[in-house]
Order: C-alpha cells, then structure tokens, then sequence
C-alpha cells in the first residue's frame, strides 16, 4: 500500500511496546486507528499519546484476546461499524514464557500458542477476506528472529514464531494463487525493548500454571530481560521500518542485520546434518 492517509489500521497488542509505536507512526501518516488488546489502560495510553501528538487522530478499542476467534470477529466487526473498513492489519500481539521445553506445562503451551499463533491466524482469517472484497490492504505479521533460530529455554516461543514465519509465507503465495493484490509483510525482530519479558502480567487465571523456575530457567530469564532491555534497535524504530515496508510492499524485514547471517549459517549447519546449530554460540 503506497497510500495510507485516511485508511484504516487494526493493531493487536495495541496497548504497550511495538503495537504503541506502530499505531504513532500509522497516526503519523493520517491513519484511523483500531486498537486490540487484553491492556485496557495500555490501550487507553496509547490513544491519549496518539491523540497528544497527532491531533484529530480518530480511534476506537476493544478489550481482545487474540486467541478467541469471536473476539478477532468482534473486531473487525467494530472496524466496519465504526469506520466501514481495515486497510492494514497488524497482527502484532505476544507472548512468553521460558525454560527447558519438557518442563513446560500444558498452560504454557495453551497460552503462548493462543496468543502468538492462533491470534495470526484468527487475524488472517478473519481479516483476509475483507481485503480481498475491497481490492485493497495489507497484513502485517509480527514473527521475531526466532522464527528462523532457535535458542535454548524458549521452545514455546520459537516454535510460535517459527510457525507465524510459515503463515506469512504460504499466505502470500496463497494470494498470489488467486490473483490478490493484498501485501502480506512478515518482520523479524531481534532483541529490543518491549515489555515481552513481563508477558506474565496479563497471564489469564484459567492458565496460570507454569512450572517452578530452575537455576538454569532463572539464568536464561536473566539473560532474556538483559538482552530485551539493552536492545540497541528502539521500538519506534522498528515500527518506522515496518511501516516503509508496507508502503514499498516489502515481505520480509530483518531490522537486525546480524540475523540474516546466522540464519545463513544455520543453513550451512543443516547442510553438513551433524550438530544443531546454536545461534548462541555460532
């Protein structure tokens, strides 16, 4: 989309980190907002932020839970009340948990995989056939650089990312098949500051269980929030960069270089078919 004043923009995880900064740089551009999330204050800053920095910026919210396809409906239900369409669509909402991925419990797959899976594909189901019928949009699906390495203590994670990564792809060959001009974006963070190391604070009662934290769990959750809060790549950043994606109808972003290398040597590693590779220790 090389267009984007007065479209419309639906953002999951709208209410804190990435999904903040993404609706800015949509307001930036003379967007209209529609704002997902199970942060209702988060979603209620993001707006007053908006609102102070972009004046007439016109928005609306919804408590979601991306894991839930009726509330996905709901939303893009709200999306045609209020504004009679979406043009660009970020699926951008996630979650984590870490440890070694036996210890994981059936709570944690639950609720990682609802959130950063089923809420992509609920998006894209939901949201596909409306861009279709207008002729005109953009989905956006935040994956992360572990959709292509996958480092120890996060199987759940990588193997959330690794399958949004699969989506993306397959969704755009598969408007491609049927002559779309929908875009389809897919970007791959590394590190960089978020709020995803506290992902348990909006952790639903009904999947509260988790295993009890090891030495070598807390270790590797340590590492985790170092590397997330010393991120050298701010969040508006990224967001700027996915947003000159959309707009050069670019499918792939890599905002950390140093990933594409890796996922090279990786490569490399598969081509020899003897240790796994360790994107830790390359």
């Amino acid at each position: 989309m090389h267009e984007l004043n007065g479209k419309v923009a639906v953002i999951t995880g709208g209410g804190s980190g990435l999904g903040r900064e993404l609706a800015l740089r949509c307001a930036a551009r003379g967007m209209k907002l529609v704002l997902g999330d199970v942060d209702e204050k988060g979603m209620a800053e993001t707006v007053r932020l908006v609102e102070q920095e972009f004046v007439g910026t016109e928005s609306a919210t919804m408590r979601l839970d991306v894991s839930r396809l009726e509330e996905v409906q709901a939303l893009a239900d709200l999306c045609k009340s209020r504004f009679g369409a979406a043009h660009l669509i970020f699926n951008n909402a996630g979650v984590s948990v870490n440890g070694p991925v036996w210890t994981n419990t059936p709570a944690d797959w639950e609720w990682v995989l609802g959130v950063n899976l089923y809420g992509v594909v609920w998006g894209v189901k939901v949201f596909t056939p409306m861009l279709i019928e207008q002729g005109e949009g953009h989905i956006v699906n935040t994956a992360s650089a572990a959709g292509w390495l996958n480092g120890p203590s996060s199987g759940i994670y990588n193997v959330s990312k690794t399958s949004v990564v699969a989506i993306s792809e397959t969704l755009a060959l598969d408007l491609r098949d049927v002559g779309s001009k929908v875009g389809v974006t897919v970007l791959c963070p590394a590190f960089f500051p978020t709020g995803i190391h506290q992902s348990d604070r909006n952790r639903p009662a009904d999947k509260a269980d988790t295993a009890e934290k090891s030495e070598v769990s807390l270790k590797r959750a340590a590492a985790l929030k170092y590397a997330v809060e010393n991120g050298r790549i701010p969040a508006s950043d990224i967001a700027e960069m996915t947003l000159k994606a959309v707009e050069d109808e670019q499918f792939y972003v890599f905002p950390h270089r140093k990933i594409k290398q890796l996922i090279s040597l990786r490569a490399e590693a598969a081509s020899v078919e003897k240790d796994v590779f360790d994107s830790m220790n390359p």
